[in-house]
């Protein structure tokens, strides 16, 4: 019998601390000190992506403000083709009245050009005296 005392007693002990050393490895803080270790392993490489992320931000943001200025940029110029098309049309205009201007003044210089020749004027006064 006294086998079987002492046997229950081991076992009883051997629970006990079975059970006591399962409540030490799942206390709370053994669980805080597992978190924090893995806080302290991974977070220098979370910090390497933040920062890698800002970079990449800021080169974005700079890469949009870019193409937006540049579709601003072609919307103007699109626009702007009724201008053109307006300065295209006085220009034809201005060359056109030149060509008129122009005409019109070698009609005089030919037109005057008889009557100021000396030879001619001799001819044309020889004719009005007979």
């Amino acid at each position: 019998m006294e086998d079987q005392e002492m046997q229950l007693k081991v076992r009883r002990v051997s629970d006990k601390f079975t059970e006591s050393m399962y409540v030490l490895a799942n206390e709370p803080s053994v669980a805080l000190y597992r978190l924090q270790e893995h806080v302290r392993r991974s977070l220098p490489e979370l910090v390497q992506h933040k920062t890698d992320m800002q970079s990449w931000e800021e080169q974005s943001q700079g890469a949009i403000y870019t193409v937006e200025y540049a579709c601003s940029a072609v919307r103007s110029m699109a626009n702007s083709s009724v201008y053109f098309k307006n300065i295209d049309s006085l220009l034809r205009q201005a060359i056109s009245m030149k060509e008129q201007i122009s005409t019109s003044q070698g009609r005089r210089l030919h037109d005057s050009t008889p009557s100021t020749s000396p030879h001619l004027a001799a001819s044309h006064t020889s004719a009005k005296s007979s």
